[in-house]
């Protein structure tokens, strides 16, 4: 089987998984999990394609989030903008403000552009609590209404759960797609080095630009689909620890992987429901698991779970040998 092959089978199997899972569940509570497992999986997804592929850090994700949710919930509740107008401009607006701050901010490396993202998250966060006019301040936004298709009404976990995974999915389709392509090359030789990308041929500057306008872009749309599920939004979801939670989502699942970033995103969702007794102290936690899993699984949990997989193939085919 060739690898495009596999690459489509493993989709399908995953896009049936999806589809299939609420028919195994009771309640609303797993619902809801696994509708925040979609919004995180976006958001790890678009972190990737930036950190995992072009080896661009960012500090400051949650900022290109929170103005998704923002501008959607303002256009919607301020001006009776439809939701999926709303987000269409959200998307469209954080990705042009990526793009033009990312000239200048791109010709950074290493902890300068980590500080300089950093920085931009942080004036963001600011805007987002000090505009109390637009945004509500730290009260936050509430009245957003939930996204619609005529008549059917996305307002309950289950048509909430559909609505984000399709979204999900086309998401990963599409990153996919394009870390197979030619741009997916160049950005991979970028993230191996500048140096030798620029020298063979490769606009590094403007390609490390677009794909930062397009991570943006994938987090304003899971911005704008968080704020239309929970129709209430507020600063303190987007602040400096949800940057630092993407970061550890993406490095835990592993860099470079599209199926890593949902397993971190998943993990990464689940793991706050036990780490609620440590209160503040949650961050000290992601701190210590991006050290542990840097310092001995630096491929992620995908790249662990491949090598013992093909320990597992390999003893077996030693076995059948051996007793043939």
């Amino acid at each position: 089987m060739t690898k495009e092959k596999r690459e489509i089978l493993i989709f399908l199997i995953f896009t049936l998984a999806v589809l299939i899972t609420p028919l195994f569940l009771r309640g609303s509570y797993y619902l809801n999990v696994l509708v925040f497992i979609g919004i995180n999986t976006m958001l790890a997804i678009a972190l990737n394609l930036l950190l995992g592929y072009a080896g661009q850090i960012s500090l400051g994700h949650a900022a290109f989030f929170g103005l998704g949710a923002y501008i959607s919930g303002i256009l919607t509740t301020r001006f009776s903008f439809d939701p999926w107008l709303a987000m269409i401009i959200s998307a469209l607006m954080s990705g042009g403000l990526a793009f033009i701050i990312g000239f200048p901010i791109l010709k950074l490396k290493g902890h300068y552009l980590a500080m300089a993202t950093l920085g931009f998250g942080i004036i963001m966060f600011i805007i987002f609590n000090e505009t109390v006019a637009l945004t509500g301040g730290p009260s936050g936004l509430s009245g957003i209404p939930n996204i619609h298709i005529n008549s059917l009404v996305f307002d309950n976990d289950l048509n909430n759960y559909y609505l984000i995974w399709v979204i999900t999915l086309m998401v990963m389709l599409l990153s996919i797609n394009l870390s197979q392509s030619r741009i997916g090359r160049a950005l991979r030789a970028i993230h191996d080095s500048e140096v030798a990308a620029r020298v063979m041929g490769v606009n590094a500057r403007v390609l490390k630009v677009q794909i930062f306008a397009v991570s943006a872009l994938i987090s304003a749309v899971a911005g704008s689909l968080y704020a239309h599920t929970m129709t209430f939004i507020s600063p303190a979801s987007f602040g400096f620890n949800f940057s630092i939670e993407l970061v550890t989502m993406v490095i835990i699942g592993g860099l470079g992987s599209i199926y890593g970033s949902f397993l971190g995103a998943a993990i990464l969702t689940v793991l706050p429901e036990f780490l609620r007794v440590l209160q503040d102290f949650d961050i000290v936690v992601y701190g210590l698991m991006l050290i542990l899993m840097t310092m001995f699984m630096p491929g992620g949990l995908i790249s662990g779970l491949r090598l013992i997989g093909e320990a597992i193939g390999s003893r077996i085919k030693r076995k059948s040998v051996s007793n043939a």
